[in-house]
């Protein structure tokens, strides 16, 4: 085993245990959170830990197609959060009438 494949299997396996470890913060924001917006944060962190998991997944298989998903998951999760923002823009400007 070469020094590069090891500090490649040691990244992947950090990235695996920072993607878990925000996962399951973001399973206690998306349960107890108080607004909808501390929901709709959660939300958007699950879909950044399923690209970090992609990304991983694509590092210790050597196979891009994770990293097509990883786009389609950003994409979705941007598409998201940007629909979110303008619901709740919409909603403020209702209030303010």
């Amino acid at each position: 085993m070469s020094v590069v494949s090891s500090v490649v299997g040691w990244a992947v396996a950090g990235l695996v245990v920072i993607a878990l470890l925000a996962l399951a913060l973001a399973t206690v924001r998306l349960l107890r959170g108080p607004t909808a917006a501390d929901r709709v944060v959660a939300l958007d962190i699950f879909l950044a830990a399923a690209v970090v998991l992609c990304l991983a997944a694509s590092l210790a298989t050597a196979r891009t197609v994770f990293l097509d998903v990883a786009i389609g998951l950003a994409l979705v999760g941007f598409v998201g959060t940007v629909g979110w923002a303008r619901l709740v823009e919409r909603g403020a400007e209702g209030e303010d009438r």
